[in-house]
């Protein structure tokens, strides 16, 4: 008897140890479910690329597009690599064949039984295991208004995109032209007038002008009409009559993340962001997010939306709908904005730094009406991180991490019908500001195509006009103005510096650096990250030849006369 009650205890006392690794929610399923069922898991794994070290080799490259491109096969090289044992395990031995991957979160997410699930929570990589929970991530607001489709061709200027002064940007002559904006939501009826000239084009992988994460498969088509809506705000451009969009000129990226009803999960959303980094977008739009999330659904979103940071990538995610009282007893604050709307900024205010913290590429967004005063469905910051494996802007005591950023028109918008292929409706929410401050945004990157998300952040928040005398968790620092952020971008211009006498080109090899240089006899050097001359010899022609090939991996610089560069060697 005494036997059989230790081996109870001991057994007790592992299933405790497992489930320190087991999100609360996985928890619960877990109970309620029987020993044989499969329940939907996501893993976070542990290993996380070293920020600083991706940033160093992230740093060498010129442009903002090719710092995206190198970022994102770099966190798919390392995540492969961390996953490798696991999947081994779950394919091989647990016979589970339905696992996929998220590069930029280092996260697994396969259908399992709790045997499989307690194997998995007893290795030492786990960070953490979730449960994939679907839920509706749209934010519905039960005051939207819907109107008939109309043709009219008097090519109105809806009011929202006059109140933030869009227009008159466009009069100085940047319209989004070239940006490409990755609208992450239910899909977008890319046959409508309003946005059918000016699609993302994916080629012959990608012929709908993105993908469909919901079903897997290349046809994006909005079924539920809140994807169609977000994207007219950003860039419809008037053809059907109503000038809706703020950016008319860019370029729409469609990226389908929830069915027809509504629903999604982390892995959906997190995994829609991610394909459009890795396909190319400049910037992020996310009308979405999860109210009431896990522990695992914000590591998973906070580990993105940081890999999307360092990228170089600006996101600009809805706070949410939650603000009403009586959703506010639902979800107090500090979690009454919806994930990953309450990620950190890439840029800290003043305001916050008494409770500084991480960063990550989320600018979040609340909703004014056309007085500028909030709307009362706007979510209410702040929030808090401390409860996750981030640990940081603590709450009570603390101030949190104040959200949102900043505010936008979101209050009887008019925006593009999902139903057919001219019309219009009308509809409230954080989702219809977002966009908007997207499509300032869009403006900025044509004006210059490689500013950064905290650059972004900072010109945003600095010209935005100010409702508060210090930023709020209401509306932020205020509600945009795209003529005062126009204004305060610097146009891009080529750099005063050595990019103009000489160019580096690594071979595939990476043995050889061929340097054009105007400054025959001028002496070289290269250096490493510490200051250390590893080669130096005198520049004989114009076309020479620097031999590389005895140099570990890293980032270097070269040196011609008083020029430096970078260059990374890989």
């Amino acid at each position: 008897m005494k036997k059989s009650l230790l081996t109870l205890i001991l057994i007790f006392c592992a299933s405790l140890i497992n489930a320190q690794n087991i999100d609360n929610q996985l928890l619960n399923e877990m109970n309620r479910r029987a020993y044989d069922d499969e329940i939907d898991v996501v893993v976070v794994m542990k290993d996380r690329y070293d920020r600083t070290l991706l940033n160093q080799k992230a740093d060498a490259f010129a442009t903002r597009a090719e710092r995206r491109d190198f970022v994102a096969k770099e966190l798919k090289t390392f995540a492969e690599k961390s996953q490798k044992n696991l999947v081994d395990y779950l394919e091989n031995t647990a016979k589970i064949n339905n696992v996929s991957s998220l590069h930029f979160a280092n996260t697994l997410y396969f259908s399992a039984t709790k045997a499989v699930i307690m194997e998995i929570a007893n290795r030492e990589n786990v960070e953490i295991i979730g449960f994939n929970k679907k839920q509706n991530v749209i934010p519905e607001c039960k005051d939207a208004k819907f109107c008939v489709s109309t043709t009219d061709a008097s090519r109105e200027i809806t009011p929202n995109v006059l109140q933030v002064n869009a227009d008159q940007v466009w009069a100085q002559g940047y319209t989004g032209a070239g940006v490409i904006v990755a609208v992450v939501d239910s899909g977008v009826n890319y046959e409508h007038a309003d946005v059918a000239d000016h699609l993302w084009d994916g080629g012959d992988e990608f012929p709908h002008h993105g993908y469909d994460i919901v079903n897997n498969d290349d046809d994006p088509m909005d079924d539920k009409g809140h994807g169609t809506h977000v994207a007219g705000i950003v860039c419809g451009d008037g053809t059907s009559g109503s000038q809706t969009g703020v950016a008319p000129d860019a370029t729409l990226m469609c990226v389908k993340t929830t069915a027809a009803d509504g629903f999604g999960g982390a892995v959906n959303i997190a995994g829609g962001m991610e394909w459009a980094v890795e396909h190319g977008c400049d910037l992020i739009n996310l009308s979405q997010g999860m109210a009431g999330a896990g522990i695992t659904d914000k590591e998973i979103f906070r580990r993105t939306c940081e890999s999307i940071l360092d990228a170089g990538i600006v996101a600009l995610v809805c706070a949410g709908n939650e603000g009403y009282s009586i959703l506010q007893m639902a979800y107090p604050i500090p979690n009454n904005v919806r994930v990953p709307g309450s990620c950190p900024p890439p840029y800290l205010d003043p305001d916050q730094m008494v409770n500084p913290g991480g960063l990550s590429c989320v600018v979040s967004v609340g909703a004014v009406d056309y007085n500028d005063a909030a709307a009362e469905f706007t979510s209410r910051g702040p929030v808090t991180w401390q409860d996750t494996e981030f640990g940081d802007y603590a709450y009570e005591p603390g101030i949190g991490l104040i959200r949102p950023d900043v505010c936008a028109p979101g209050v009887n918008i008019k925006s593009l019908d999902y139903q057919n292929t001219s019309g219009y409706t009308f509809y409230d929410g954080t989702s219809q500001a977002t966009p908007c401050v997207a499509g300032i945004v869009a403006l900025m990157l044509q004006k210059n195509p490689n500013l950064m998300p905290a650059d972004i952040c900072r010109i945003l928040e600095e010209t935005s006009l100010k409702l508060t005398p210090n930023k709020s968790n209401i509306t932020g620092v205020g509600r945009v103005d795209a003529l005062a952020a126009i204004n305060a971008v610097e146009p891009n211009a080529v750099e005063e510096n050595e990019t103009r006498r000489f160019e580096i080109y690594p071979n595939p090899s990476h043995d050889v650096l061929f340097v054009l240089s105007e400054n025959i006899n001028s002496e070289y050097r290269i250096t490493n990250m510490m200051g250390q001359t590893i080669i130096s010899g005198k520049i004989a022609s114009e076309n020479q030849l620097i031999d590389v090939s005895l140099m570990p991996e890293g980032l270097y610089f070269i040196t011609i006369g008083n020029m430096t560069n970078k260059f990374l060697k890989k």
